[in-house]
């Protein structure tokens, strides 16, 4: 099981870990030992999980996600498979705490008529100041 939220949990049959081969230094180490780890969530399948946060996750996900809704977090970051298995499983559950998060509803509303008339008097001021520098050739004959 791995702890999301006191509350959410996420069942261990739900994630699928594959161990592969990580690309870059580590001399010989990095050609014998699959360290890297690929992690799949199916989230549209996903039981933990409520419609709101699924639709959220995916938004969040971007290209992680795939066409047919299953989340892959690569981790390569360490050199050992616990590291990155305990690195993939930790941004997976960063990822759905974000979702978790409800976004603030927004109402729109109209400006008052006290900033409106401070908003119009510091246009016509401005507009003094413009009018003061403008050339009129009548004035310099």
């Amino acid at each position: 099981m791995i702890e999301i939220t006191p509350t959410l949990f996420l069942d261990d049959s739900e994630i699928q870990l594959d161990f592969i081969r990580a690309s870059g230094p580590g001399g010989q180490n990095v050609n014998k030992v699959a360290t890297s780890v690929q992690l799949r969530f199916n989230v549209l399948n996903s039981t933990a999980l409520e419609a709101d946060v699924k639709t959220r996750l995916i938004k969040l996900a971007g290209s992680k996600m795939t066409a047919d809704g299953i989340l892959i977090i690569g981790a390569r970051r360490y050199r050992t498979q616990e590291q990155n298995r305990f690195d993939a499983t930790q941004r997976l559950a960063d990822l759905i705490q974000k979702a978790l998060v409800k976004p603030k509803i927004r109402r729109p509303t109209h400006p008052g008529v006290t900033a409106k008339a401070a908003r119009l008097g510091d246009k016509k001021q401005r507009g003094a100041i413009k009018r003061t520098r403008r050339y009129d050739p009548d004035e310099w004959e």
